[in-house]
């Protein structure tokens, strides 16, 4: 049986595609001053300006920083390949970094977790880049995208070696951050999932990508087999939509109706309502999962929970597993990852 259940895991290797902005996340505990020398708020998150430019080259200097492999869609495909543990490679990551110091050490840090990173190299733009400047209980995060922008479908999706790891997946994965990179490289794949009866997945990921990337969103939507999301980002879609209704529920309905290409499978929404119960459409139901309970005291950061719990629930959706066994997943990746600053992890999962 040992053997068999190998043989089975070994079958899923690249069978989740993930394509994103590859972010190296540089955490540093720093000081009041560091924060107000770059007008930083202690709990904040915001893209970085040209005042900005110089802070990551001295993060770096001053203080004691740790690098993470980070990016929102990177941290899923991450927390999925830690749940599953072997075989190594069961997810594709692909995205664009520079070719530099920083691109280097994510790199490294894809390789340490054992994610298949495929990555388009420019020399134009520097490596993208986040900062995590953690003072106490806070951290403020300033990201600067850089070369994650300039991913291009032509230079790096359609060459033949990279196509077939997108056609070698079963599983697709991305977050809606990338509507703003390369609308053409989303659609490229989610039609391919659609045409061949495999599994797109989205993040709505942030409100204003509801709010000012709709029409890349909804070019997409009619791929999307199953929709993810929080909270927020449901109110703000269902605001955008005009669907007249506030509650999670009927949002999560009136997004599962939306017209959809392939008819073999019914779309699935997914919102997580932080430390609230998780909702899912499960055809024509809505059904609400409660989440793991924590002692507040435990909680380090919770920054990283949503990409976790995206990561959890790919774990065992790529394993065939149920929707609501993916769920379940999902909930304690989460739980696991907001114990410790950014998405990081112990070495072993505790999931059965």
């Amino acid at each position: 049986i040992t053997s068999i259940r190998a043989c089975i895991k070994k079958n899923i290797q690249n069978a989740l595609f993930g394509m994103g902005n590859p972010l190296l996340d540089i955490c540093a505990v720093v000081d009041k001053d560091f924060l107000d020398k770059y007008g930083l708020k202690p709990n904040d998150q915001i893209l970085a300006e040209e005042k900005h430019k110089e802070m990551f080259e001295e993060i770096v200097k001053k203080f004691k920083a740790e690098y993470h492999a980070g990016g929102a869609t990177q941290n899923s495909v991450k927390v999925a390949q830690w749940m599953i543990q072997e075989p190594h490679k069961v997810a594709t990551f692909f995205g664009c970094i520079g070719k530099d110091k920083f691109g280097k050490i994510l790199k490294e840090k894809a390789e340490e977790a054992h994610v298949d990173a495929h990555y388009y190299e420019q020399s134009e733009e520097p490596t993208g880049t986040c900062a995590a400047c953690i003072t106490g209980d806070n951290r403020s995060l300033v990201a600067n995208l850089a070369a994650a922008n300039c991913y291009k479908k032509e230079k790096h999706l359609d060459l033949e070696e990279n196509w077939k790891l997108v056609e070698k997946a079963q599983v697709y994965y991305i977050a809606g951050f990338f509507l703003t990179v390369s609308l053409e490289s989303i659609l490229k794949v989610a039609k391919h999932a659609s045409e061949n009866n495999k599994i797109f997945c989205l993040n709505l990921s942030a409100p204003f990508i509801c709010e000012f990337f709709k029409e890349a969103l909804m070019k997409v939507m009619p791929y999307v087999d199953i929709l993810f999301g929080n909270e927020t980002e449901a109110a703000a879609f269902a605001r955008e939509r005009g669907f007249e209704t506030e509650d999670i529920e009927e949002i999560a309905k009136k997004a599962q109706s939306l017209p959809k290409e392939n008819k073999k499978r019914q779309r699935i929404v997914v919102f997580t309502q932080g430390k609230e119960g998780t909702v899912m459409t499960k055809g024509d139901k809505v059904e609400t999962f409660p989440v793991l309970e924590i002692n507040q005291s435990k909680i380090v950061d919770t920054n990283g929970a949503g990409d976790a719990f995206v990561g959890g629930f790919l774990s065992q959706l790529v394993q065939d597993k149920t929707f609501e066994q993916c769920i379940r997943a999902g909930h304690y990746a989460a739980n696991v990852i907001i114990r410790h600053a950014g998405c990081t992890f112990p070495e072993k999962p505790d999931f059965q």
